[in-house]
């Protein structure tokens, strides 16, 4: 049997190819390498967050006044001298200034809001943003002033980013408070906001619900009433008729229980 080479190549002779076309040959095929191995990255497990040191107040009866001192205080100018320099809680070395409060000594109307904001921390003085503007109308349409009332906080340093004060720097801060209030002797407390009837009354549920409704609290032996109302600054953010009537109303029972007859 004749191979089928031979008739390919008669062929290509026929048609004057000169010389064999030989078949393509095969190289033999490379030897594969042996596989490698694969490495993977496998990431790195986070890192768990940095856990915030504890606050470590300096000792020293300037940055932290024992209590002795400040219930020695006999007047507001002692007791400011004794607490300005406090460190004691974590609010103390991030402010610009002290803010102590301010009016008449011997005031019959005492307001206390949350803390002082970015205005405050900077003058050293209560409620003199737009908020202190607010409070000053509503006050003066009372019939007083911010120099015949009282204009305090529950803390005296500025939280950061204007945050609610964590209960922590709050306990830390109420005795001054408290030592205020024993030297001023108010008739009545109007608390703004939230924190204030928080941390003086010990009352958790939501200022919507409770302003408007008189409460008690026992400082220095003496029960006073507390009638809690929104704080400015809500007021601003809310500037509703109802929401001011509401402010309106709760002022107007501050003023109307300091109107009543001696002894009622």
């Amino acid at each position: 049997m004749e191979h089928p080479l031979q008739a390919w190549r008669d062929t290509l002779r026929e048609l004057g190819v000169v010389g064999l076309v030989r078949e393509p040959r095969l190289e033999p095929a490379a030897p594969q390498a042996a596989p490698q191995p694969v490495h993977r990255v496998v990431p790195e497990a986070p890192l768990p967050p940095a856990v915030p040191k504890a606050y470590a107040p300096p000792t020293g009866p300037v940055a932290c006044p024992p209590a002795a001192a400040v219930q020695a205080a006999a007047t507001l100018a002692d007791l400011q001298r004794a607490i300005e320099g406090c460190l004691a809680c974590p609010l103390g070395p991030g402010r610009m200034k002290f803010v102590f409060g301010e009016g008449d000594p011997a005031a019959r109307l005492l307001f206390v809001g949350e803390g002082p904001g970015r205005d405050e921390d900077l003058q050293g003085r209560p409620f003199v943003g737009k908020a202190g503007e607010l409070l000053d109308k509503m006050i003066g349409a009372l019939g007083f002033s911010r120099e015949t009332t009282y204009i305090a906080n529950i803390v005296k340093c500025r939280p950061p980013d204007n945050r609610t004060p964590t209960p922590e720097e709050a306990h830390t801060c109420l005795g001054y408070l408290h030592r205020q209030i024993e030297l001023i002797r108010p008739d009545v407390i109007v608390t703004l906001g939230a924190t204030p009837l928080r941390e003086l009354a010990g009352i958790t549920e939501g200022i919507t619900k409770l302003r408007g409704q008189w409460q008690r609290i026992q400082v220095g032996g003496r029960e006073i009433p507390v009638m809690p109302t929104f704080h400015p600054a809500y007021v601003l953010r809310q500037y509703t008729q109802d929401v001011r009537r509401a402010v309106w109303q709760d002022l107007q029972a501050a003023k109307e229980w300091l109107d009543r007859p001696a002894g009622s």
